[in-house]
């Protein structure tokens, strides 16, 4: 009884993340990927990205050059690139919608990030260690 019980917690609490993340982050496939390389949490990725907000180009790797790297799932980035990220397989090219309470939230980020903004990421996913 009790491991029924489990699994139908487990299962409502999974229903329940993917209607989070369905209210979260959108996810508009630019150019396929391998379809089988995704990340998982405690990896490390390395991706390419141009951010922006109300159409105005905040900040990019692009520009600079430089792949982007960090360990998913550590909290090292915003909620919504850790989440994102790990529906995207190595070489996807993806526009991803990042609500505000999956972004910057409230207090936003360093001016050129309003409180409350939608963020508006063009990420490619370039590898995963």
């Amino acid at each position: 009884m009790m491991k029924a019980l489990f699994l139908v917690v487990a299962f409502l609490a999974f229903v329940a993340y993917c209607d989070d993340f369905d209210k979260m982050v959108k996810i508009d496939t630019q150019k396929e990927g391998d379809g089988k390389t995704f990340p998982k949490a405690g990896q490390k990725v390395k991706c390419h990205y141009i951010l922006t907000v109300n159409g105005n180009k905040v900040d990019s790797s692009r520009d600079r050059g430089q792949p982007f790297e960090f360990t998913i799932g550590k909290g090292q980035v915003i909620k919504g690139w850790d989440q994102g990220l790990l529906k995207l397989s190595v070489g996807q090219r993806a526009i991803l919608t990042i609500q505000p309470e999956w972004g910057y939230g409230k207090s936003g980020a360093g001016g050129q990030i309003p409180p409350n903004a939608v963020l508006t990421f063009d990420v490619e996913l370039l590898g995963v260690k």
